[in-house]
C-alpha cells in the first residue's frame, strides 16, 4: 500500500520560535526542555530546525539544556521492553560499553535531545545513567561535577538549574517526563535501591536513591492547578512552561503525602 501523506500541521523553524516566543520563553534565560517531535506535526528540518527555534528564541545568552539518559546501560535483569534470556545476562554485563559522555547515544529521551548532544559546543554530565547535555554561557556550570552515584539529586545538574532560576518546558511531552520532579525525590525519606552498570574496572553496583515517575501525571495534574504554569500550542503539540524551582517545592510536598511507604516499593533484583 503506497504511504499515506503527512497529516501535518507543516511547522518551520521560524514559526517554532514565534510561537515560543508567545508562550514566554524569555532571551537569555535557562531552559530545560522535554519534547516529543512527533507531537509538533510536519517539521521542516525535523530535530534540527526544532532546536534551531529553540536557540533562536534563547538568544545568544540563553542555555539550552535537555536530558540525555542512558538507561539502556543497565542490569539486564531488569529489562522488559524486551526482555533477553536469563543465559545472556552474564555475558551482557561483562561486554556492554562503559559510559562515554562524547559518543554514548542518548536512549529513551526522543530525538531533539539526541540532536543537542551532538550539537558543536554542547556539553555533557558524566553520570552514566542520567546524563544532560546543554549549550550555551552556563552549559559547563550547568553539566560539570555531576557525581556518579547522584542520579537526580543535589549532585546533578537539576540542582544546579534549580539554583540558576532555570525553567522547564514541555514541548509536547507529560509530566510523567518532568525529571525536575525526582529531585524532591531526594529530599523526602525515600528507600535505597542497588542500581547496576557497567564500570572501568567491569560491572559494578551501587547504592542510589530510588526514583520513579509513577504518578508523576498525577503530580502535574496538581501542580498545574495550584501553581501558575503558562500553556500554549506549538506546531501541533501542547506546550507548558514553569519554574523548575516550583515544580520541585511542589514536588516535595506531594510526595511526602502521595508517594507509598518505604516498605510498600517495591525493590527490583539486583
Amino acid at each position: 500500500m503506497p504511504t499515506p501523506p503527512p497529516t501535518g500541521p507543516l511547522v518551520t523553524r521560524d514559526g517554532i520560535a514565534a510561537q515560543l516566543r508567545e508562550l514566554g520563553v524569555r532571551p537569555g534565560e535557562i531552559l530545560l526542555v522535554h519534547s516529543s517531535l512527533s507531537s509538533l506535526g510536519w517539521v521542516s528540518g525535523g530535530s534540527v530546525a526544532v532546536v534551531r527555534a529553540l536557540l533562536d528564541a534563547l538568544g545568544p545568552d540563553g542555555t539550552l539544556v535537555v536530558p540525555t539518559q542512558t538507561g539502556d546501560l543497565s542490569d539486564p535483569a531488569l529489562w522488559s521492553r524486551p526482555p533477553v534470556p536469563e543465559e545472556w545476562w552474564e555475558t551482557i554485563r561483562a561486554t556492554m560499553p562503559v559510559y562515554d559522555p562524547r559518543i554514548t547515544p542518548s536512549h529513551g529521551v526522543g530525538v531533539v535531545p539526541e540532536t543537542v548532544r551532538t550539537w558543536p559546543g554542547a556539553l555533557r554530565s558524566a553520570h552514566p545513567h542520567t546524563s544532560f547535555a546543554a549549550l550555551g554561557p552556563h552549559a559547563a556550570r550547568i553539566t560539570e561535577g555531576h557525581a556518579p552515584d547522584c542520579r537526580l539529586g543535589e549532585s546533578s545538574p537539576l540542582a544546579r538549574l534549580e539554583a540558576l532560576g532555570a525553567r522547564v518546558l514541555l514541548l509536547g511531552a507529560g509530566y510523567d517526563a518532568c525529571t525536575s520532579f525526582h529531585l524532591a525525590e531526594y529530599r523526602i525519606p525515600s528507600p535505597l535501591v542497588a542500581v547496576g552498570r557497567p564500570g572501568p574496572d567491569g560491572w559494578e553496583v551501587l547504592t542510589e536513591v530510588s526514583i520513579s515517575s509513577e504518578r508523576f501525571d498525577e503530580l502535574g495534574h496538581d501542580f498545574e492547578r495550584d501553581r501558575p504554569v503558562l500553556r500554549g500550542t506549538v506546531g501541533a503539540a501542547e506546550a507548558r512552561l514553569f519554574p523548575l524551582a516550583d515544580a520541585v517545592a511542589y514536588a516535595e510536598r506531594w510526595l511526602a503525602v502521595h508517594r507509598p511507604r518505604e516498605e510498600d516499593i517495591p525493590h527490583p533484583p539486583v
